[in-house]
């Protein structure tokens, strides 16, 4: 491996913590957008959408930095790994559950992500686990139990339980991922990988859109296209590429414990945009992860 390329693989842990503090407000705030656009559009449909504009917003700004090149045989198996699991089968299966699912429910049960990584990367990964990251994945775990809460709906209704079924199912395929991209041996830079990572999920997401939806449904207006700018550009070209940045910079349970900042996010700006309530229970599962995160933040200090 060249050494100029290995040396550009893995940014600073001061950089890797801005990105990754970044996803978090970025994505927090989109579990509300993502919920007023399929109230305008088809979910598959979304998805194919905000990935198309997010490839063409990653083509242009990795060929202005001459960075744009085809990737290495070796890096096929995280272009697959990324492309089709956190980018394609994730956003598809939460945003087909964010109808059936409130949006701040929706972001805690696709931020379950640390029930999986844990034994994962403990497993694959050798990752130890010291005194206060153990503390804050049980406070931060906690703080989603409570906020899960299972008697809060009603198991009867079938799109209920797809929905959060699906939800769960995103969050297990992510737990995957995140320990896939924390052990390859990395040819190319995560700026290189992520147009083609990003167009084969556009393509799977736009075959999905046009072989089971009806286009002629979306409710175009100067508010869609604004939600959907947001989402391609921003929430998905940029929030991904710094995401998978983060993965390789930061240990695997450390990168899942943080993202569960996401869902305190989201349930604040689901409150504040959409109106839903923010109950007692909220905030006490809100104050129980941000205790675990406080934690998670105090042994990366420390290491």
């Amino acid at each position: 491996m060249p050494a100029a390329n290995k040396k550009a693989q893995v940014v600073t842990r001061p950089l890797a913590l801005t990105l990754l503090v970044l996803v978090i407000l970025l994505w927090g705030v989109n579990w509300p957008v993502m919920k007023e656009v399929v109230g305008h559009m088809p979910p598959i449909s979304f998805v194919a959408s905000r990935l198309l504009l997010g490839a063409v917003s990653l083509l242009i700004f990795t060929a202005a930095l001459r960075q744009l090149r085809l990737p290495a045989k070796a890096d096929i198996p995280v272009i697959l790994s990324v492309g089709v699991l956190q980018m394609g089968l994730f956003m598809l299966l939460v945003t087909i559950a964010v109808q059936y699912v409130p949006a701040g429910r929706a972001g805690i049960l696709a931020y379950t992500t640390p029930l999986w990584v844990v034994p994962l990367a403990l497993i694959f990964l050798k990752e130890r686990v010291g005194w206060a990251k153990a503390g804050g994945l049980l406070v931060g775990l906690a703080g989603v139990a409570v906020l899960f809460n299972p008697a809060a709906f009603d198991w009867t209704q079938r799109p209920v339980l797809l929905g959060n079924g699906l939800l769960m199912l995103a969050a297990l395929i992510w737990a995957f991922n995140i320990v896939h991209v924390r052990r390859h041996r990395w040819v190319g830079t995560p700026l290189q990988l992520a147009p083609w990572q990003m167009m084969l999920a556009a393509l799977m997401a736009t075959i999905a859109a046009l072989g089971t939806e009806d286009l002629s449904q979306i409710d175009w207006s100067g508010q869609l296209v604004v939600l959907l700018i947001y989402n391609g550009p921003i929430a998905t070209a940029f929030c991904f590429w710094a995401m998978v940045t983060v993965n390789r910079a930061l240990p695997a349970i450390t990168t899942s414990l943080s993202v569960l900042g996401v869902p305190v996010v989201g349930l604040v700006s689901s409150a504040l945009w959409l109106h839903e309530p923010l109950t007692l229970t909220n905030l006490v599962g809100l104050g129980l992860i941000g205790g675990g995160l406080i934690l998670v933040a105090l042994s990366e200090k420390r290491g």
